[in-house]
């Protein structure tokens, strides 16, 4: 009978055990995935305030995607950082040059998007 009981209470714990450790992984996916949004937002609201600057009234667009481009240079690492960390957290099987590349494709995407906002609502040339 105290075998009996002994073994229930270590499969209780180690049912109990897993339980928190899925809850754990599940806190490590949810915890990278806000740090990896927080990236994207500071990154975006860093851009934007690029996108604001009385300066950039009269750049072509190749001028401003090239400041763009040098623009929020902390902002965007620690987005890909970010971004990176959340990628192979939930992909750990796909191979570290995959994630850094799909981190990558988001920072241009989001250099890409901010210089087409710029194109269509500057005012039209003269």
């Amino acid at each position: 009978m105290r075998m009996l009981m002994l073994g229930a209470v270590l499969v209780m714990m180690t049912s109990a055990a897993m339980t928190m450790s899925a809850m754990a992984d599940d806190d490590d996916d949810m915890g990278s995935r806000k740090i990896a949004q927080q990236g994207r937002d500071d990154y975006w609201h860093c851009l934007a305030r690029e996108y604001s600057r009385d300066s950039n009234q009269g750049l072509s667009e190749q001028d401003f995607g090239r400041s763009v481009a040098g623009a929020c240079p902390s902002e965007r690492q620690y987005y890909r950082v970010a971004l990176l960390d959340y990628l192979s957290t939930q992909y750990p099987n796909i191979d570290a040059g995959a994630h850094l590349a799909t981190a990558n494709r988001a920072v241009e995407s989001a250099q890409k998007d901010i210089v087409t906002a710029f194109v269509k609502h500057r005012p039209p040339q003269k």
